[in-house]
């Protein structure tokens, strides 16, 4: 038997070590969207049956974790209010942090992929995916926020309020559900978990230090002190809040699914990661001010909610102290009017050229960085870029 047939058999039955929920079928549905050269290296993978096969996986995740819940003595009711948590809040974005860990594979090994590791690739990033939805979910709670990819947030919904705390607490303990069943028994289970855990308290402690930054909410003592929106607090935020989360987990379980375990390789992989996640931080704060709500699929509210937004730490380094005090009067009030001045205020001091001025050097510097990577492919690296450079959404 070759050790094609083996690892095909492997796939019908074990899947990333763990026991396989599907079966064969897992096989059928990579297959499905996989052309193969006679040598078994994938031909292509066109981005729509990339996506297509991406969510045959959600599908299989989703019902693996539904039918989980008869374990612990869900009724049908239950059941399907957890059905709609997962296909209200995970599903619907962009999906590229998920996407990223199937590129890097396919990348780093060339394109001479199996089907048990595309597989395992499609796991690990909807397990991102799934950490994603958890981050949002709480976060918009926290926020305040009004619409998440073009729908009122889930905690909005008046079936919901509230019980949005327990739902994105079940959202995240799902993860570490998919990550046992799948790859409990992988040698790197552990560093799997442990590279979850310590993505989340990174992001948690970005959250923290977001949070705390603004104002205490609906308190009249709230008042925005802007001496604590300086450059090296921002880059602190976003390194903690985005970075990680967004550009080095995907890139890290990428090497990791390909076999990688350089750790020079993880660290470089780290420096770029992180200076690519700043840089998304700060696209997002410019389309909050300035982005298309139909296309971003959000009502901005950075200024509202007084952010440490890039935005508003490059009028502090520019204006006078007059200006200083107009925002300081504005900044942080949900009124229309204050929120107009705060944005007239940014035209005056020309923030939207300071941006494209940033946004220009930053890809040069990134590209540059790229371009000395050595021991392993870089284009997992120009990919991830080249989806954020000049993105409107």
């Amino acid at each position: 038997m070759s050790s094609e047939q083996n690892l095909r058999i492997g796939a019908a039955v074990l899947v990333g070590f763990g026991t396989c929920y599907f079966g064969g079928k897992i096989v059928d549905s990579i297959n499905k969207w996989v052309n193969r050269e006679q040598t078994g290296t994938v031909k292509n993978i066109a981005p729509d049956q990339k996506i297509r096969m991406f969510m045959d996986v959600f599908e299989e995740l989703k019902s693996f974790l539904l039918d989980d819940l008869k374990h612990y003595e869900v009724t049908a009711e239950f059941n399907d209010y957890v059905r709609q948590v997962l296909e209200y809040n995970v599903p619907h974005g962009k999906l590229n942090r998920g996407l990223a860990v199937i590129d890097t594979l396919l990348i780093l090994k060339n394109y001479k992929v199996t089907d048990k590791e595309l597989h395992d690739a499609a796991v690990l990033g909807w397990c991102i995916e799934w950490l994603q939805a958890m981050f949002l979910m709480a976060d918009d709670l926290m926020d305040d926020s009004l619409t998440r990819r073009g729908q009122p947030c889930w905690y909005k919904l008046p079936e919901v309020e509230l019980v949005a705390c327990n739902d994105f607490l079940i959202v995240e303990t799902q993860i570490y559900k998919i990550l046992k069943h799948y790859f409990g028994k992988n040698d790197n289970f552990l560093q799997i978990v442990d590279l979850f855990k310590e993505t989340q308290y990174q992001t948690e402690i970005g959250q923290l230090f977001d949070l705390r930054t603004q104002p205490p909410q609906n308190t009249k003592a709230g008042k925005v002190d802007l001496n604590k929106y300086t450059q090296n607090t921002y880059d602190r935020i976003v390194k903690y809040k985005t970075a990680f989360y967004s550009f080095y987990l995907p890139i890290a379980l990428g090497l990791l699914v390909s076999g990688i375990t350089n750790e020079s390789t993880y660290r470089t992989a780290e420096e770029i990661c992180v200076k690519m996640g700043v840089f998304f931080q700060v696209q997002d704060d410019y389309l909050d001010c300035y982005g298309d709500e139909a296309i971003i699929g959000k009502v901005g509210r950075d200024i509202e909610e007084a952010k440490c937004s890039w935005l508003v730490v490059q009028a502090l380094h520019l204006s006078t102290p007059a200006q200083r005090r107009m925002l300081q009067e504005n900044y942080g009030k949900s009124d229309p009017s204050n929120v107009a001045k705060v944005k007239n205020l940014y035209k005056e001091l020309g923030v939207q050229q300071v941006y494209k001025n940033y946004e220009k050097d930053v890809e040069a510097e990134l590209r540059a960085l790229i371009g000395n990577v050595t021991g392993i492919n870089s284009n997992i690296f120009t990919k991830l870029l080249d989806k954020i450079v000049n993105r409107q959404k």
